[in-house]
């Protein structure tokens, strides 16, 4: 019961906040729905991790979920790994996974990477050009984003992302 008042009440804060902030909220099953929900994202790219210039994959009319992560983020060292280790074993085409590693130096991004055997293109965000600059994040990570093949903004998932919640947004790309 302490939990469903714990969401009621974190819903309504949300609600209250976005309000005095000029957004909107809707609800997904009691979540919070992001306002850039229906936004489009313009294509971008940036430095990669390993050196490459990555693109945004919408540019090329691929599907994505970008996850937005950092060392510094204690959650990201056991989230990272499990959506790794699930891009390893599981075909995801024709959606594409990015990473944004932010709010660190380059050299602390390519530590975290290899540590966890990343195996999707990884851009480095060290002053957050791209999480809090293009996505307007400031909340903190993890984060996630879904985004159709034209760069429209699907759902967005603040926090910790389970492989269930992951499986189901990639779902819903491939259908769109």
């Amino acid at each position: 019961m302490s939990i469903g008042i714990g969401t009621v009440i974190a819903v309504a804060v949300i609600a209250v906040v976005s309000v005095f902030t000029g957004g909107t909220v809707t609800s997904k099953g009691g979540q919070a729905v992001s306002p850039l929900v229906g936004t489009t994202i313009k294509p971008f790219s940036g430095n990669g991790v390993t050196g490459a210039t990555v693109h945004a994959p919408w540019a090329a009319g691929h599907p994505t979920v970008m996850v937005f992560f950092g060392s510094w983020c204690t959650i990201c060292h056991s989230e990272m790994p499990k959506i790794s280790a699930y891009l390893q074993h599981h075909d995801v085409a024709p959606v594409s996974v990015l990473g944004d590693d932010n709010n660190e130096p380059l050299g602390d991004a390519q530590s975290f990477v290899k540590k966890l055997g990343l195996n999707f293109p990884v851009i480095s965000d060290p002053s957050n050009q791209i999480s809090v600059g293009i996505f307007k994040f400031s909340f903190g990570d993890p984060e996630a984003v879904f985004l159709n093949r034209h760069g429209v903004v699907k759902e967005v998932h603040l926090g910790a992302i389970s492989i269930a919640q992951l499986k189901a947004g990639i779902a819903s790309l491939t259908q769109s």
